[in-house]
């Protein structure tokens, strides 16, 4: 795929048309990297729209966009319903696959918080057709049972004074057939708000993101 200038345009998803950003790097793009956020968040992340722009300097699309409706997120209960969020992000997927400007690139998943479990129970489904996944600050342990259905080389990335997380984390990574590595952020909590805890995730993502999405090529 070859995009001549860097941009970004915002899209409408199925199956509701849930607002999304697709950001396009200038020249041949590695891939393309959708964002599952977690509970309280949206596709005006702050976090997740650093990552995805750092991403997008390093030759990544990436596609941020809202799992839930406004009215569906007054709802508690479906910020936590992983089936129902990993739904919605393999409706994003077969759009990004069916799209003309998207649909030659290789696809991998960045989760963070109930999003990386939602990341993890959408690839169980789609198999072979991920290309990698990330996951910040992750509740991988909500995804059940898929774990063990995962194919894709997936980076568990986690605060280490985000205590029970870091647990979680570790037993997650336990039931994982696929490759799965584990790397942990020293100092940082939950959020990764201290200094340069947001940069060390970025650094690790896109070397992720790079190994797997060239070799998918």
């Amino acid at each position: 795929m070859t995009v001549s200038t860097r941009h970004q345009q915002c899209v409408a998803l199925p199956p509701l048309g849930l607002e999304g950003i697709l950001g396009l790097p200038a020249g041949n793009a590695h891939g393309l990297i959708l964002f599952a956020h977690g509970s309280g968040s949206s596709r005006l992340s702050p976090r997740n729209t650093y990552v995805a722009e750092a991403l997008g300097k390093a030759g990544f699309a990436t596609l941020l966009f809202d799992l839930l409706s406004d009215e569906e997120t007054d709802d508690r209960a479906n910020v936590f319903d992983i089936p129902l969020l990993a739904e919605r992000l393999v409706a994003a997927t077969e759009w990004a696959r069916a799209d003309p400007v998207t649909g030659a690139l290789p696809v991998s998943y960045f989760g963070a918080s109930t999003g990386a479990a939602a990341a993890l129970a959408a690839a169980a489904r789609l198999r072979n057709a991920i290309t990698a996944i990330v996951s910040r600050g992750g509740r991988p342990d909500l995804a059940g049972e898929a774990l063990s259905r995962v194919e894709a080389p997936t980076l568990l990335i986690v605060g280490g004074e985000d205590g029970d997380v870091l647990a979680l984390n570790r037993a997650a990574r336990a039931r994982m057939t696929c490759r799965c590595e584990l790397k942990v952020v020293p100092g940082a909590t939950h959020l990764f708000e201290e200094p340069g805890a947001l940069e060390q995730v970025t650094a690790l993502a896109r070397a992720w993101f790079l190994e797997y999405s060239d070799a998918a090529v």
